[in-house]
């Protein structure tokens, strides 16, 4: 069917209209704007950034369907506009920049968030732990995917206040799990309460570890790392003050960022492992505080020295 010179046009609501065709065979037919915009590159990307940031989570065969293009043509959109800045790729699909931004949500949804950059990050910080040593890891889910990145080692303790852990590690790189007691939260799925344990006495028990590592919600050159919940960034604070070493675990959707509760300034981690450079004035205060950043394509600038354990 072949379409002649528009014949009408009328604005609808201020925003959309409607041109009237006469098509070969004498038809009259309409086409919405918004329905030939869809199909414009530039409209389209505009109405695929609007859709994610008010649904917060789509992926990629939702958004093919949705507007009528191929897998492929949605992938390339996403990934550009995950390049300006307008939303978050993750595996499958994107996430809106709302949604990344509140960190004290439902462990479930933030599974599927930064899919990649949190295997990179686990991937990195695994390599930081040495067979034999003891271990603290805190909740969260990029802590989640260190555990399962373990299965290399062997004879770990493990402390921790995530939930998830115990199931995810593999059962051949530990010897002992111990899980921090406390009120349960149900959002996170990990415990808050003391950074110990009691002896049969009824005494706290003197604990410390080799490595901990910690995931952060935020993490900024003013504020240093920060959460969002009090009980958990006291938890935190007190995983660090008993490391020898400790390991700051954030992608780089948490940097500039500064979240209710501080857990510690820069200078309390000896590492910051990330998927991507920090901003420059992020990266200089780092610097500045002596923490080594470690990312993917940097992995191998930590020195042996310090990979040992204290």
């Amino acid at each position: 069917m072949r379409l002649f010179a528009a014949l009408r046009i009328s604005v609808q609501s201020g925003h959309a209209f409607v041109a009237y065709c006469r098509t070969d065979k004498g038809e009259s037919v309409s086409v919405d704007s918004n329905e030939r915009q869809r199909h414009l590159p530039a409209g389209r990307k505009a109405q695929l950034a609007a859709y994610v940031a008010e649904t917060g989570q789509v992926t990629v065969g939702e958004l093919a369907e949705r507007f009528g293009v191929s897998i492929d043509t949605v992938r390339r959109d996403l990934d550009q506009l995950a390049a300006e800045g307008s939303l978050v790729r993750t595996y499958g699909g994107a996430v809106s920049l709302s949604t990344v931004s509140r960190t004290d949500r439902a462990v479930d949804q933030r599974l599927s968030v930064q899919e990649q950059e949190k295997e990179k990050i686990a991937a990195l910080a695994a390599a930081l732990v040495q067979d034999g040593s003891t271990i603290m890891i805190n909740g969260g889910t990029t802590t989640l995917a260190l555990a399962r990145n373990l299965g290399q080692h062997r004879d770990l303790t493990v402390a921790t206040n995530n939930l998830l852990v115990p199931g995810a590690l593999p059962p051949t790189a530990v010897r002992d799990i111990y899980i921090f007691g406390g009120a349960v939260r149900a959002l996170t799925l990990a415990t808050v309460g003391p950074v110990s344990f009691r002896a049969n006495t009824g005494a706290d028990l003197d604990i410390s570890c080799d490595l901990a590592l910690i995931g952060v919600g935020a993490v900024s050159a003013d504020a240093g790392y920060t959460t969002s919940n009090l009980a958990e960034a006291a938890m935190m604070q007190e995983m660090i003050s008993r490391a020898a070493r400790v390991a700051i675990l954030a992608d780089a959707s948490k940097f500039g960022r500064r979240l209710f509760a501080q857990v510690s300034e820069l200078a309390a981690a000896d590492y910051l492992i990330t998927d991507s450079a920090p901003p420059p004035d992020l990266r200089e205060a780092l610097e500045a505080n002596g923490v080594e950043l470690l990312i993917p394509t940097a992995a191998a600038t930590a020195p042996a020295s310090k990979r040992q354990p204290a």
